[in-house]
């Protein structure tokens, strides 16, 4: 089973905003939840409205985003920037994005020049390689809650089986490759933005792994609500986002009505390019039911 979009989603237009006056940009999110703008998309504009008041040659190294409300995808979304400050090597901005003039989401982000000098990181995870992986999208697909979402026409997703004994106690793991569906074009800024996006896909429901699958293979109607209240991302080396990468995330802690979750991603060669953490609200629906 397919969903509807890949007939009529296209992830560049989703991370495209129109210029309204000077620092002020627009756009609009589809939906992660009804009538709950998906929050992925909301930070990658917002990354991207940031990253059009930057030098070319300044490319993002970090992010700090937090969820204030729930947007509304039938509303567009208002971007404004604050540009804190500009150097010879690193700039900062901060976006706030509104909706009928409440706040939903802000954004710290820092650019700099690229440097030569010390290299060093982790090696990545042992992993099927992707084309030995099935599209979780094939029969039976995901449950029906979650067949028609936007993101799977615009990215792909391989999820690794997890292997045995490998666990550690108390801790939640999950590997999974993710390429952007279609070739993008070679703007720097926006492979960053689309993997902005990409990243809200799968981090949270690491989590609740315990408790249910991911969306994109959850066939069982969902246990627990999640939704993100922060996240942040750091980008080491460059990379594309429409070449495979292993996204490897795991959760070591979830109580007090929350979930912490982190994660890695590395190109096919190995290289760890980017890092992100997230915590999301992670409630029982049961019990939501009965308050």
């Amino acid at each position: 089973m397919q969903p509807n979009g890949p007939d009529t989603a296209d992830l560049v237009s989703m991370l495209s905003l129109t210029q309204d006056d000077g620092d002020l940009f627009s756009g609009r999110c589809h939906a992660g939840a009804p009538l709950r703008a998906f929050g992925g998309q909301v930070a990658a504009q917002a990354l991207t409205a940031a990253g059009r008041t930057i030098d070319a040659a300044q490319s993002p190294n970090s992010l700090h985003g937090y969820f204030l409300r729930a947007g509304d995808p039938r509303d567009p979304i208002e971007y404004r920037v604050e540009r804190l400050h500009d150097g010879g090597t690193y700039a900062n901005r901060r976006v706030t994005a509104t909706q009928r003039g409440e706040a939903i989401f802000t954004l710290s982000a820092s650019f700099k020049r690229p440097e030569e000098g010390y290299d060093r990181h982790v090696r990545t995870p042992s992993a099927a390689p992707p084309e030995q992986l099935t599209d979780p999208l094939d029969d039976p697909g995901p449950h029906p809650d979650y067949a028609d979402f936007p993101g799977w026409g615009v990215i792909s997703m391989r999820f690794v089986p997890p292997a045995e004994g490998s666990a550690t106690p108390g801790q939640n793991e999950q590997l999974v490759w993710i390429r952007a569906t279609q070739p993008l074009p070679d703007e720097p800024l926006l492979h960053v933005c689309a993997l902005a996006y990409a990243s809200d896909l799968s981090l949270a429901s690491t989590a609740a792994l315990d408790l249910q699958e991911p969306p994109p293979i959850r066939t069982a109607t969902p246990r627990v609500r999640l939704v993100s209240l922060d996240h942040a991302m750091w980008f080491h080396r460059p990379f594309r986002a429409d070449n495979w990468l292993l996204f490897a995330t795991r959760s070591r802690t979830a109580g007090d009505g929350r979930g912490l979750a982190t994660g890695e991603f590395f190109t096919r060669d190995g290289r760890l390019v980017a890092s992100v953490t997230q915590e999301a609200l992670l409630r029982p629906i049961a019990l939501l039911r009965k308050s």
